[in-house]
């Protein structure tokens, strides 16, 4: 079987005329090619994409969002909060929290969809290549993974910067144009533009929903 079959033909061809496993990662303990993966290396997120049955994006996706509203509603609450740990349990109880879970899904919604069109008008209309936008979508939602590292916050609730968050949010944009790169087979610049582009649509939601003269706390309890 093709180890990549869904990569350029010329690739199988190489594949067949040297008759040897191009795809190196196969052998590789899965700790591995996660560590490779963080680093951002090609073959890697080839092996990932390509390669693997692994199709836990969309329970990654929530998981991430339910890390990211905690954090989101922590930080509006500020020091009204208590540091005991079983009041995770009454977080769930606040319509707060369920309208950041909202708003953090609206605006990965916006990136994901901002980044598609940005690839369907230039790759499917200009290029007038082939373009699977449920592989791109998985992709997208993978690369993600940076996420995860909010983890912690929630857990030992550390009193993470500005500058941290910063940097967390620039390695997952990072990893989110690998992806792109990979599964285009595309250059930097291209999957680097489509990249802002889903920045520039997440962004602008965000902004619209901090401007709304309601907000869904209020629409919920009927205030």
């Amino acid at each position: 079987m093709h180890p990549y079959p869904n990569f350029p033909n010329w690739f199988g061809v190489m594949w067949e005329s040297c008759q040897k496993p191009v795809d190196k990662y196969i052998e590789y303990d899965p700790v591995i090619i996660l560590i490779d993966a963080i680093l951002c290396k090609t073959q890697a997120f080839r092996h990932i994409l390509f390669n693997t049955s692994l199709n836990i994006h969309w329970k990654l996706c929530v998981f991430c969002l339910l890390c990211e509203a905690y954090l989101r509603w922590s930080l509006l609450h500020g020091s009204e909060q208590s540091s005991d740990p079983a009041d995770i349990i009454r977080y769930t109880k606040e319509w707060e929290f369920y309208s950041m879970f909202g708003l953090a899904s609206l605006e990965l919604s916006a990136f994901c969809g901002g980044v598609l069109c940005f690839l369907w008008a230039v790759v499917g209309l200009l290029q007038s290549r082939p373009l699977e936008l449920s592989l791109l979508l998985r992709g997208l939602l993978l690369s993600c993974y940076g996420k995860v590292l909010l983890i912690p916050a929630v857990i030992w609730e550390h009193d993470y910067s500005p500058l941290c968050l910063g940097l967390l949010k620039l390695f997952v944009l990072t990893s989110n144009s690998q992806a792109i790169r990979v599964i285009l087979n595309s250059s930097r610049r291209l999957s680097l533009m489509a990249v802002c582009v889903g920045l520039l649509s997440e962004t602008c939601v965000a902004q619209a929903c901090k401007k709304l003269p309601w907000s869904v706390q209020d629409v919920l309890t009927f205030d």
